[in-house]
């Protein structure tokens, strides 16, 4: 009987994912749609950076988060600092999972 029930524990334990410990990395929340780019012919004029992002979300891009290695998606969206920090450069802690990023906190480096 506590063979079998060591067994069902460490199965269910197996069967739970680990949960993601925070992670710090900086670089530029931006758009799906430009990604580490802002490119001039995107709108048809120059843009900072951060017009560029909001004008990109405006049109149904999502926010994204650029390294110097790689563009993660962000999982939450409506994070009020993924919000305020659009096309800024900063410090972003939070969870991943594959691909993707729970914000936590952004601030400027």
């Amino acid at each position: 009987m506590k063979l079998i029930s060591t067994t069902v524990l460490l199965a269910l334990l197996a069967a739970t994912p680990a949960l993601a410990a925070p992670q710090t990395w900086r670089g530029q929340i931006t758009d799906s749609k430009c990604g580490a780019k802002h490119r001039l012919a995107e709108h048809g004029q120059k843009m900072s950076d951060v017009d560029c992002a909001k004008a990109c979300i405006a049109e149904g891009a999502q926010y994204v988060f650029a390294t110097k290695r790689k563009i993660y998606k962000i999982a939450n969206q409506h994070n009020s600092d993924v919000l305020m920090h659009a096309g800024h450069v900063v410090n972003l802690r939070g969870e991943l999972t594959g691909d993707t990023i729970m914000v936590l906190s952004a601030d400027m480096p």
